[in-house]
C-alpha cells in the first residue's frame, strides 16, 4: 500500500501528542474522544478496553477518523481517515505498559482496573489532511 502519511506532517507522528479519535455511533453520531497513541510505520495503533463505547463502535463499523496536533504548533495538525483493520489482545499490558512509558515515563500503566480487558487498535490511514 502506498504510504499515504505525507512527509510534511510525518514529524507529528512522533510526538507526545493526542489523537482525538471519532467512531460512527449506532445511530450514526460522532463519538469523539483523546487517546494516546503510536505510529508503526504502517499502522497507528491504540489501546482500548472492549468496554468502552469507542471499541463497540468500531466493531461494528471499522471506519474511524483521526486529528493529531502538533504539541509545539498547535497549527501544524494531520487528520487521518482510514479504518481499524486488525484488533489485537493485549492480555500481558505490554502495549499499554508502552504508551505509559512513552507519555508519563513509567513502566506500567498507572490506571489498570481489576479485570479490565485491553486490546490494540490498529488502524489504516487511507486519506489524510494537514496544515
Amino acid at each position: 500500500m502506498m504510504n499515504v502519511i505525507p512527509q510534511s506532517a510525518a514529524d507529528i507522528l512522533k510526538t507526545h501528542g493526542f489523537a482525538h479519535v471519532a467512531t460512527i455511533g449506532n445511530k450514526g453520531e460522532p463519538n469523539s474522544s483523546p487517546v494516546w497513541f503510536d505510529w508503526d510505520g504502517t499502522y497507528l495503533k491504540f489501546s482500548q478496553t472492549t468496554g468502552r463505547q469507542k471499541y463497540h463502535n468500531v466493531q461494528r463499523d471499522p471506519h474511524i477518523a483521526l486529528s493529531i496536533t502538533d504539541p509545539k504548533n498547535p497549527y501544524h495538525y494531520l487528520e487521518i481517515r482510514g479504518k481499524v483493520v486488525r484488533v489485537e489482545d493485549d492480555t500481558d499490558y505490554r502495549f499499554i505498559n508502552s504508551l505509559a512509558k512513552k507519555y508519563l515515563g513509567v513502566d506500567k500503566y498507572p490506571n489498570l482496573q481489576p479485570g479490565e480487558h485491553r486490546v490494540v487498535l490498529y488502524v489504516q490511514p487511507e486519506r489524510t489532511s494537514t496544515m
